[in-house]
């Protein structure tokens, strides 16, 4: 595969144009009376949404003549895979559960990688219209109703009264037992990928993952929050999340900024 670095700003204004398209997509289907859901081999739900969402994505980033991994795409080998340079990631739809519960808490996921690093990430939330995206050079950014917003570098936090992003209603035991060592600390409760965009946007401070997710799961966000300063930190390596993996299941992870993570001892 080519390893010539493509135009960035060229593929950020395709990736933001594919997201805001595929938003279209799911609303149509959102607003609508029939979400079309069927269950995966893995028993996880799809709805009419995915599919649409999936296709348009796919239509619009075919035009930068990268390869396209997305979550409703076909299998691709890894002895394909492992020879990409740059590629695309994508969750067309991240948060079916939450898309049918219609609490408006699901995304559109794009990621660019390299060589296992996600070095750009746009992510969108149809129903808020709040798009989120990042490049190194640039910084990140927060799109809504109001303007275009940079969005700051975290800064030193201390460890009391941190807002944990989390499940209010059903917390695994790994989750409490991490939180039962901190002081005083609140739940940010939120579906999709928006859990990291929350510690991104200064809502949150830690997102402990103790729960599989895929790679295309956290990818974009992922992307967002390194131009920040903010880890997302396998807990078992204590390294960054990587990505393009033969297996694409996640590691349990954390996401941080960095101090937060050395004043926790964790890393």
């Amino acid at each position: 595969m080519n390893s010539t670095a493509p135009n960035f700003e060229n593929l950020l204004a395709l990736a933001k144009i594919a997201a805001l398209k595929a938003g279209d997509e799911i609303l149509k289907v959102y607003n609508s009376d029939d979400f079309g859901v069927e269950s995966k081999s893995d028993e996880s739900p799809l709805t009419k949404a995915d599919k649409a969402a999936h296709y348009k994505i796919v239509e619009l980033l075919e035009d930068s003549n990268l390869p396209i991994l997305s979550e409703e795409g076909a299998e691709i080998p890894f002895d394909v895979r492992c020879k990409w340079d740059y590629f695309w990631m994508v969750d067309p739809l991240d948060g079916t559960k939450e898309f049918i519960k219609r609490n408006g808490e699901f995304t559109v996921n794009i990621a660019l990688i390299n060589k296992g690093v996600p070095v750009m990430g746009v992510v969108y939330t149809p129903v808020t219209k709040e798009l989120f995206y990042a490049y190194e050079t640039i910084g990140a950014f927060k799109e809504d109703s109001s303007g275009v917003h940079k969005l700051s570098k975290s800064k030193d936090t201390e460890l009391t009264n941190l807002r944990v992003v989390a499940s209010r209603s059903h917390l695994n035991e790994a989750t409490k037992s991490f939180m039962d060592k901190l002081v005083n600390p609140s739940i940010v409760s939120m579906g999709s990928s928006l859990k990291f965009l929350a510690i991104a946007d200064s809502k949150a401070d830690i997102y402990p993952r103790y729960a599989p997710t895929m790679e295309w799961d956290s990818a974009a966000a992922h992307g967002i929050c390194s131009v920040l300063g903010i880890e997302v930190m396998n807990l078992e390596t204590k390294e960054s999340v990587s990505y393009n993996k033969e297996n694409l299941l996640n590691p349990f992870f954390i996401v941080a900024a960095s101090d937060i993570l050395k004043k926790l001892n964790l890393k």
